[in-house]
């Protein structure tokens, strides 16, 4: 799994689906660690390969170019080669002859990325003040598939932000469908913010093995229309 992580990442790992973790960070923002990513890393059930930032969106761009790597000055200095040995540097073919790190071509073979509005051709647009890197994920995939809140025609896009809103494109997505509420209990601004409690909710069963059992049984055990509901009750409760 290749992700910018919250609990897309804490869910398959709870799941015991996740073997390989590549990511730059595993946050519930308001809550510093995903509580089933930091269990599982605690004891030791997963392989993490923990990139910066700008280390991972290069690796994005490489894939989405169709290059081996790409050099970045991230890393030399830091702890991020140690716990990487399979990180390679290279030397500068220039006159400054500087060392950088090649960072590999983070190829997938599929993408999954949500936004507030698409077209049924696959353009897709993002709404709040944050692009993030779907654009990226998709361009580095084989395949791309993109949920939004919103299903809409070719001329509304421009009613609602402007052209340079319009992050991912036809040409490297394979499908698109409508899901309302789709990054629910995260954000997906303007549409909605974060559900902070039900993410409470969320992180006090993970930390428990029988919260998490009626959990799983309340939310995460039907189809979505299943799921949806079992949020309006709980918000209705929660007042």
């Amino acid at each position: 799994m290749v992700s910018y992580g919250g609990p897309d990442v804490g869910l398959l790992v709870a799941a015991g689906r996740v073997r390989r973790l590549v990511a730059a960070f595993v946050t519930l923002d308001s809550i510093p660690l995903e509580p089933h990513f930091r269990a599982a890393r605690e004891r030791g059930e997963l392989e993490l390969v923990e990139l910066d930032e700008a280390m991972f969106m290069w690796g994005l761009t490489a894939a989405a170019n169709r290059l081996p790597f790409l050099p970045v000055r991230s890393g030399p200095g830091s702890d991020l080669l140690r716990v990487n040995p399979g990180l390679r540097t290279v030397t500068s073919p220039y006159e400054d002859g500087e060392e950088l790190v090649a960072v590999p071509a983070l190829t997938l073979d599929a993408a999954l990325v949500h936004l507030n509005r698409a077209d049924a051709r696959g353009n897709a647009q993002y709404l709040g003040p944050d692009p993030y890197f779907d654009d990226l994920f998709c361009e580095a995939a084989r395949e791309a598939y993109v949920s939004c809140e919103r299903l809409v025609g070719r001329g509304e896009f421009a009613a609602e932000g402007a052209p340079q809103t319009l992050l991912v494109q036809r040409h490297c997505v394979t499908g698109v469908i409508e899901a309302p509420g789709g990054a629910h209990f995260t954000s997906c601004v303007p549409d909605y913010e974060r559900d902070e409690a039900f993410q409470a909710a969320y992180a006090r069963a993970a930390a428990d093995p029988e919260r998490w059992r009626d959990f799983t049984a309340r939310f995460l055990s039907g189809d979505e229309d299943d799921y949806r509901a079992a949020v309006a009750a709980f918000t209705e409760e929660a007042g």
